[in-house]
């Protein structure tokens, strides 16, 4: 005589149980590997390398405090000294506009620091209208081209190491000269570090589908 198999309620529960569990670390893993990949590409290009003998140097702003430039711009600007040091006769462009939260332009800022630390004044170009990292390229391009430079050697751009991938991801977009060089200031703040390690892999998916 064949034996009617009796079902549980709690087998159907745990199985359902199971199912959100598998489609929740499906998704989580998904989502591991959607940072990763950017995550990737932002520590590979964190570093220095510097192409040829560039001439012109551009620096990226970053964020104006009452007293002077925030901690990551205040490293951008040191790593620039130094090699301004070996390189006095480049040109610079500093770029960055005026935030809601700044008394002054980034531009107008980093000017002041660097003229403070002996640089020329006259070899700085200021680009003080932009407001993100598109438009410091876009901006700073138009500065060179208006200035009539000489960018055949290349262009050393400078920023903290995350910061990057970024930047020459959109120079190469909008048609900027090449060879391109790279400068990566350290990150000394380690929140800031911290956070924008974890926030420049979102910022450089963005900017690969609408910048």
């Amino acid at each position: 005589m064949n034996e009617r198999m009796s079902y549980h309620p709690y087998q159907g529960s745990r199985r359902k149980r199971f199912n959100w569990l598998a489609l929740l670390l499906a998704v989580a893993l998904l989502g591991i590997v959607c940072f990763a990949v950017p995550f990737g590409a932002v520590m590979a290009g964190a570093h220095t390398d510097i192409q040829g003998d560039p001439q012109v140097m551009v620096i990226f702003g970053c964020q104006v405090k009452p007293w002077g430039p925030s901690i990551l711009l205040q490293d951008r600007l040191d790593t620039s000294l130094d090699y301004l040091e070996d390189h006095p006769d480049m040109t610079v462009v500093v770029s960055g506009g005026k935030g809601d939260d700044e008394h002054i332009s980034e531009a107008q800022c980093m000017y002041d620091y660097l003229t403070e630390h002996g640089v020329d004044g006259e070899r700085i170009l200021m680009e003080d209208r932009s407001v993100n990292t598109r438009q410091n390229i876009d901006c700073s391009l138009a500065v060179l081209s208006d200035a009539g430079l000489d960018t055949s050697q290349g262009v050393a751009l400078v920023s903290n190491g995350f910061h990057l991938t970024r930047i020459r991801m959109l120079w190469d977009r909008a048609g900027g000269p090449g060879p391109v060089s790279a400068l990566a200031a350290p990150s000394s703040h380690l929140p800031s570090r911290l956070w924008m390690y974890a926030r420049e892999p979102l910022a450089l998916v963005k900017s690969f589908f609408f910048d």
